[in-house]
């Protein structure tokens, strides 16, 4: 595991992310959207190809671009808005329902 990435391991806070990436950011907007901007930011991540074989640099640029987009989300908009937790979907009446369980519910043919 690389240097920046057993660093990233020890961060706990969307603070602690923020400040180790030097971005700035107002603490108002951090606070009441601590959990929405790292779970953006996971999403950001996941959304990535092949980031394991960057060097810590351009894994550290990655990092910066992406953080700053998920704070950014919360800059201009609200948790409600973005949506990022499933509890929000449920309550806009967007569920996920897998074919199978569809598939198991479903009445027989005849």
């Amino acid at each position: 595991m690389s240097h920046l990435r057993k660093t990233l391991a020890g961060l706990s806070s969307a603070e602690d992310f923020l400040k180790f990436l030097n971005i700035d950011y107002e603490e108002t907007v951090v606070h009441i959207n601590r959990l929405h901007i790292l779970k953006r930011f996971h999403d950001y991540l996941k959304r990535e190809k092949h980031t394991e074989d960057l060097d810590d640099q351009a894994l550290k640029t990655l990092y910066v671009k992406l953080l700053s987009q998920a704070y950014q989300d919360f800059v201009v908009s609200d948790a409600v808005s973005e949506k990022v937790f499933k509890v929000f979907h449920q309550a806009m009446g967007v569920s996920h329902v897998s074919l199978e369980k569809v598939a198991v519910s479903a009445p027989k043919a005849r």
